[in-house]
């Protein structure tokens, strides 16, 4: 119920925030002072969502975020970036970057959350992980390898890379095209993010420095 009503509460963030002309740098928004390369083709727009598994308001932002990627034109890509800040955030990192290599991880993403913040499940343990993408047509010797493979554990370093470069020291976030960050305190809420982030893609295309 809790998510259906932040999904409600989305649309009325719309009314607040009309374009990139009424967001104001360092209130609504930060700048980095160096961008960090996009991974997107040209003519491209990337946003970036960095978020942990285990965290509550990366949980609740996730409907409304959803909603939002379903409906971004066709000039922009979305991708989320795993959180990787030591601990249980790098052990959901390489479940997220192994669920990608395993080819299930459409399947797994909402429900691996469903089961951390539903459930009361840490999926911590390599032998949790494993035995929770049995679920999803792997055998638990399949995810196991995978969880411990070295694509995995680039794609983590690599990650753990780019939350550096972007300068965060908490998620959620969103990143427009390598150089402007949205939290959910600049936003003002959670809700409020998708709406920020469609004003600065509007100011990237503007701008034409997709």
């Amino acid at each position: 119920m809790f998510k259906t009503l932040v999904i409600a509460l989305a649309g009325l963030g719309l009314s607040s925030l009309a374009s990139a002309q009424s967001l104001v740098e360092g209130e609504h928004y930060k700048v980095l002072n160096e961008a960090v390369p996009t991974q997107v083709e040209e003519g491209q727009i990337e946003v970036v969502e960095a978020f942990w598994y285990g965290c509550p308001h990366c949980y609740n932002l996730e409907d409304p975020l959803n909603a939002w990627v379903a409906e971004l034109p066709e000039d922009v890509t979305f991708y989320r970036l795993p959180a990787t800040m030591g601990g249980d955030w790098n052990k959901h990192a390489s479940a997220f970057y192994a669920a990608q290599e395993l080819g299930i991880l459409e399947a797994t993403h909402e429900d691996f959350f469903d089961a951390i913040h539903q459930d009361g499940r840490r999926l911590t343990e390599e032998e949790d992980v494993a035995d929770f993408f049995s679920d999803y047509g792997v055998s638990e010797e399949e995810a196991r390898k995978a969880l411990n493979s070295f694509g995995v554990k680039s794609q983590v370093n690599q990650a753990h890379a780019r939350m550096r470069a972007y300068e965060l020291m908490g998620v959620p976030a969103l990143i427009v095209d390598g150089r402007y960050v949205i939290t959910p305190s600049s936003a003002g809420s959670l809700e409020n993010m998708p709406q920020i982030a469609s004003a600065l893609i509007e100011k990237v295309r503007d701008n034409g420095n997709q």
